[in-house]
């Protein structure tokens, strides 16, 4: 079957979530609350970064929970009030003329909906190193705030250089006795005040002109790293039993067809509605420009996107009835 022809035949629905993390999971649920018809696309299974979190201690109601056992929990109160979650990679976000708007998947179907959410979230940069998926959530870590608490007392390292890095590894010093902070250059690219902040702290050793090549570990979790230096090629060993690397962070709104409003770095850019400037896309969770990036904003953001749509889908019937003949 053509574009053309999946475009005649796509499947209407009154709102269509493209993301099944926190954000989606909660979205679709305030939406099955709503009395909407919604849909939610998730490429995998549902969870999102859950799935690839060992242990949550900082999400309210939870003192302790398994990454897996939360994105479950998420999904079964979402389907509970009619989540209807399809297993597919969303393509493209477009704009009808008409004001709807067409989702197509990677199996070739065509979605549409008058609003959309999406709550796609954002992939940290990784470093593709021996060991980093093997000891991920056993050591290696993308969120400081999130499995700091781990590393109490501990020795542990960081990767980056630039204003993540340097302000994460700073977070860390509450918890860890010693963190090295590595980077491939001689100086820092974070912001002086950042910089000053890192270099000033003792619990802080900065690693310079060094990359990461193999992370090391047994079946407790990281317990070595392997250096190159950039500038001579040695190598060398740090002993640490946590590797936090901030490299970047790519957030995923490639999809969205047409200009929306972002910052420098692609994140989205809503209003406190959470609509981007595209009428009738809205936006939740880590792709969005916003200071801290967890679970709890996560599923704010979303209820708000959720109540937003239902409001949005009523002004908007309101004004065809209005502009009828």
């Amino acid at each position: 079957m053509t574009q053309s022809e999946n475009q005649q035949n796509a499947l209407t629905h009154d709102v269509i979530i493209v993301g099944g993390g926190p954000a989606g999971l909660c979205a679709a649920m305030y939406c099955g609350r709503g009395m909407l018809d919604g849909l939610l696309i998730e490429r995998g299974l549902p969870g999102g970064e859950l799935l690839n979190t060992d242990l949550i201690e900082d999400y309210i109601g939870f003192e302790s929970i398994l990454g897996r056992d939360l994105a479950e929990k998420m999904t079964s109160h979402a389907k509970k009030f009619g989540a209807n979650i399809v297993t597919d990679t969303v393509e493209s976000i477009e704009r009808r003329e008409d004001g709807d708007f067409d989702v197509t998947t990677q199996l070739g179907k065509v979605y549409r909906a008058p609003a959309v959410i999406v709550t796609a979230g954002g992939t940290p940069t990784k470093l593709g190193v021996p060991g980093e998926k093997e000891y991920a959530g056993k050591g290696v870590s993308y969120c400081a705030v999130c499995d700091g608490a781990f590393f109490k007392a501990e020795t542990i390292a960081v990767v980056g250089g630039g204003d993540a890095a340097v302000e994460e590894a700073d977070y860390l010093t509450r918890y860890a006795e010693k963190v090295y902070l590595i980077h491939r250059r001689d100086q820092l690219r974070a912001s002086p005040i950042l910089q000053q902040r890192a270099l000033e702290n003792p619990k802080i050793e900065m690693v310079w002109n060094k990359v990461v090549e193999v992370i090391h570990g047994d079946d407790h979790g990281v317990n070595q790293l392997r250096l190159r230096d950039t500038n001579t090629g040695g190598q060398s060993t740090l002993s640490v039993t946590g590797c936090f690397i901030f490299i970047g962070f790519i957030p995923n709104s490639g999809v969205i067809k047409g200009h929306f409003e972002h910052d420098a770095q692609g994140y989205i850019i809503t209003d406190d509605h959470m609509m981007t400037s595209i009428p009738g896309l809205f936006a939740a969770g880590d792709l969005r420009v916003q200071l801290t990036r967890q679970i709890t904003t996560a599923v704010g953001d979303a209820t708000t996107a959720a109540i937003a749509v239902e409001k949005y889908l009523t002004v908007r019937k309101e004004q065809a009835v209005a502009s009828s003949p």
